[in-house]
Order: structure tokens, then C-alpha cells, then sequence
């Protein structure tokens, strides 16, 4: 009589066998498939977290290379407001991506996807990999909100600032964003301080005129200030000097010879007194120049000074008239 356990080993053997190679992919595939529904997170990083007022804030980040295509927006909110959108990109192939956008008031930023990528034809896909591979873009997540604080501007004149003796000094200007009822502060530099000396208030549009009447002297340092608010952080002028006004008798001539100095400035001015090289600010009708002392003069008792034919065309100054003098 023939054994016949024999004859079931193998069957049973191949019935194993079978079943093993029908689960592996199963399980593969339930991986995958997993790995679609979970949200892929964008990490961004902000090129800065505080702005001059207009200034372009760019943001990278990296997606999954599996999202190459993927159309990506950046968005921008107030404190408060709505999200809204700022430009557009697509991720590369690689995964990275980049948008940049300028912003003019304090709030957040974030990145958020738009559409997915084309889907591959079916002639792409590979059979062999059809199982083990990725099924498709992964899903994107939006990314977590980044602040960014927008610091406001205070448009104005540079340069040293003019104060006739005995008037009262004014400033104009523009803050920006063009806010109305914003606070604009005149400080003065002392013992290593700034002290607030004079306020005004912004007008429709932004504007303002600040007047103080100084008592403290010439050659004194100021700026102009802002505090903030909810929509801009603060930001001041550069530290600037004042410099004092006097009048002053001038006449004007044409320096085409020597000079007593030995050079000829560009804008220059002849001078009994001041040593060559001194610096003199002039005001006439509204207008403005520094000239430089290159030659000495005028020779004619009750003047004071002999512009020269650049400093007198800036001016529009001709003849003989009083001017306004920083000297």
C-alpha cells in the first residue's frame, strides 16, 4: 500500500506559496494608498520677518518631488482680515518652489495649493511599478501662517534742515501707507535721548506739516517719528541737523580767474572772514545751496558775501539782495 500523506504535502505547500504572493501586494498597495491621504505639510521660509514699506518679501519652500507641477498661491492676511492673494508658482520638479510679493502693512503670510499637476497619461505609468508606486500627486497641506512685520516710511526732504531765526521752523511731509490721524513726532537729540519736542497729525492722504518754534540754539540733531499701529510698525527719519538762518547782504560775480583759495568749488562763494573750505548754506525765495568759500570778497562796504555764477543760477538770485545764511 502507498503512503499518502505525500501527496498532500504539496499541494498545501503550493497553497501557501500562493497566498503569500497574493499578499504582499496587497499590502503594498494599502501602504501607499496610505501615505496619498496623509496631507503632505509645505515648509516655508520668509526671506524676513520685518519690511521697509514696499519692500518684497520672498518665500522658498519644498513640497514632495511627487507634487512637481503643483500651482502653489501666496496669501497674506491683516490682523483680523480675510486672506487674500498675492502671486503664484508652480513647484519644480525637484520639489522647491519660490514667490515673492511686496507688502505694505504688518500681518501673516502662508502658502496654499491651487491645482494639482496634469495627471500622467496611462502610457507613462510603468506596469511594473504600477502597484509599489506612488498613486499620484500627494495632497498638499497649507502651510503654517508666517508673521511678517511692515515697518511704515516718512517720506521728507534730506539733507540738513533750515531754520530761519526767528520763525517758526516747519516740516512737510508724507507718511506712508497714506494713513489720516497718524500721531508724526519731532525729536531732538540730548544726553544720548530722543525727546519729543512737537506733534502733528497726518491729513487725508498721508500729509503733514510740522511746526515748532526752537529756542535751543543752531546745530542741534532732530528727526521725525512714528510710533505704529496695528497696521505698520515704527520707523523714523535719519538724525538730521538743524542749521540756523541769518540774514545776510550778497552780491554774485563770475569766478572765471584765480581765486584766493586756489580752487574753484562748483558752487562757490567769496567770503572776508571764513577760512577756505568753510561750508555755507544759503535760502533765496525757496530755494537752497551749499556752496563752499573759494575765494574772498566782496570788497564793497555792507555785503557780506559774492555768490558765484553756480551758487547765484541755483538760487535764482541776481543783483545784489539779502539772503538767508547758515554763517
Amino acid at each position: 500500500m502507498r503512503p499518502t500523506t505525500n501527496k498532500r504535502c504539496p499541494r498545501t505547500a503550493r497553497i501557501t506559496a500562493g497566498a503569500l504572493a497574493i499578499a504582499v501586494p496587497v499590502s503594498a498597495v494599502a501602504l501607499t494608498a496610505g501615505q496619498a491621504d496623509a496631507l503632505s505639510p509645505l515648509q516655508i521660509n520668509p526671506s524676513a520677518e520685518h519690511l521697509g514699506f514696499g519692500r518684497a518679501l520672498t518665500v522658498t519652500g519644498l513640497a514632495p518631488r511627487s507634487d512637481g507641477g503643483y500651482r502653489l498661491a501666496l496669501e497674506f492676511a491683516a490682523p483680523g482680515g480675510p486672506w487674500r492673494t498675492l502671486s503664484h508658482t508652480k513647484v519644480h520638479s525637484d520639489g522647491a518652489f519660490r514667490l515673492r510679493a511686496p507688502l505694505s502693512r504688518s500681518g501673516a503670510v502662508r502658502v496654499v495649493p491651487v491645482t494639482p499637476p496634469a495627471p500622467a497619461p496611462a502610457s507613462a505609468v510603468d506596469p511594473a511599478n504600477a502597484l509599489s508606486g506612488p498613486l499620484g500627486p500627494a495632497p498638499i497641506a497649507v502651510s503654517q501662517p508666517q508673521p511678517v512685520a511692515v515697518a511704515a516710511t516718512i517720506a521728507t526732504s534730506t539733507g540738513p534742515i533750515d531754520a530761519v531765526t526767528g520763525e517758526p521752523l516747519r516740516l512737510r511731509g508724507t507718511l506712508l501707507p497714506r494713513r489720516a490721524g497718524a500721531a508724526i513726532r519731532l525729536q531732538r537729540r540730548a544726553r544720548g535721548a530722543w525727546r519729543t519736542i512737537a506733534v502733528a497729525r497726518t491729513r487725508r492722504g498721508g500729509h503733514f506739516v510740522l511746526r515748532h518754534v526752537d529756542r535751543a540754539g543752531s546745530r542741534q540733531v532732530l528727526r521725525l517719528s512714528f510710533a505704529g499701529d496695528a497696521g505698520n510698525a515704527a520707523t523714523s527719519t535719519r538724525p538730521r541737523r538743524l542749521i540756523e538762518l541769518t540774514p545776510a547782504v550778497a552780491s554774485w560775480y563770475d569766478d572765471a580767474g584765480n581765486t584766493a583759495c586756489g580752487f574753484h568749488a562748483t558752487d562757490g562763494v567769496a567770503s572776508k572772514t571764513l577760512p577756505c573750505g568753510t561750508k555755507v548754506t544759503f535760502d533765496y525765495r525757496g530755494r537752497s545751496v551749499t556752496a563752499v568759500v573759494d575765494d574772498r570778497g566782496p570788497f564793497v562796504p555792507g555785503r557780506e558775501f559774492d555768490l558765484n555764477q553756480n551758487t547765484a543760477a541755483a538760487l535764482g538770485f541776481a543783483g545784489v539782495d539779502t539772503v538767508w545764511s547758515s554763517q
